[in-house]
This record gives structure tokens, sequence and C-alpha cells, in this order.
């Protein structure tokens, strides 16, 4: 078993694991499941805590490309094993998206209203739920992230993209110059 991850674990925009496809768990991966869901709960959790958002995460933002959502709502956890999304109703809605992987964006984009999902449990048992609205556009996003798919991708166009001020910075925030106006390299100027 890996060390504890967390927070500062959670790949971020441009990391190429991002864009890859997830592989299935089978039956004979419960340590490895056990792992994972423990990791993705600390790192929500410590998300949480710091950012005031975050409702689910994929295995594949903490770098277990595995396919597995895990979903924390008003104390309640649900972990989604080899996931499939097979119903997307024609009806759309358009939404501001955010994501783990990118705290400081929104992406505007467009989502089905409702869903049909069919997942495994931890007890390998199969479940299909059908979902509406907001956690219709939940399971899409975590679903998308276990296809190599990011919100990014998904935007309505070039100008769908907002900063989201984080109410404590994010560590990448960090790297960023002081002065955003000031060109941090001499010589370089902003197009």
């Amino acid at each position: 078993m890996e060390p504890t991850k967390g927070l500062a674990d959670i790949l971020l925009l441009g990391d190429e694991r991002l864009y890859q496809a997830c592989s299935p768990l089978g039956r004979e991966d419960t340590e490895l499941i056990t792992e994972i869901i423990s990791n993705l709960h600390n790192a929500l959790m410590e998300f949480r805590e710091k950012y005031q958002a975050g409702r689910a995460i994929a295995a594949s933002q903490m770098g277990y490309m595995k396919s597995l959502i895990y979903m924390n709502i008003a104390g309640k956890s649900t972990v989604f094993i080899n996931p499939v999304v097979t119903y997307k109703s024609e009806e759309m809605m358009e939404l501001w998206d955010d994501c783990m992987s990118l705290p400081n964006l929104l992406v505007r984009l467009s989502r089905h209203r409702t869903i049909r999902i069919r997942y495994y449990d931890l007890e390998w048992v199969e479940h299909e739920q059908e979902l509406r609205d907001d956690m219709a556009e939940l399971l899409q996003h975590e679903y998308d992230h276990l296809e190599g798919i990011l919100c990014t991708m998904r935007a309505l166009d070039a100008k769908a993209f907002q900063w989201k001020p984080t109410p404590v910075p994010h560590p990448v925030e960090q790297m960023l110059p002081q002065n955003p106006g000031e060109p941090e390299v001499p010589g370089l100027g902003v197009d």
C-alpha cells in the first residue's frame, strides 16, 4: 500500500495523466481499491476544508489510472467502480464547471440534463441510476476524467473561461507573478 495521499497529490491541469483513459478494476483489486478510496477521501476532505468546495473526485485525478469515482455529499460516501454512462438525454443544460485539477478556473459548457449510469459498489453489486440536473452534471464531469477528458475540452468557445479566486490561495497561485501586469522576465511583454 502506498503512503497516504492528499490534497497536494491532486494532479493539476497540464499533467499528461489527466488526458489518459482509465482501465477497469477487477474483484482481485481489493487492496488497490481500498487504497484508492482512502486517498480520494483524504484529498476530497482536505480540498473541501481548504476551499469550501468539492463533491467528488475521480481516481485519475490522483494518478490512479483506474475506473473509480469517489463521491461524498452531506457526509454520505458513494463509490462508483467501473462506471458506464448508458443513457444521455437530448435535453442539455449550460453551466459554469469547475474542477479540483484546475481550482481557479471556471469553464462554461453544456451537459446532458439527465443521464443513466451503471456501476459496481464495493460488494461488486451492479447498480444503475438515473440522475438529473446537479447530480447528472457531477457524474458526467467525473466520468469524463475516467475517459481522459477535462472540462476545458468541452468549453462552449474560446471565451468560455473565467478566473475564480479561491478562499485560500491554491499552491499553483504561488507560482504566478506577484504583479500580473508586469512581465516576469525582463524584455518579454504580454501579447
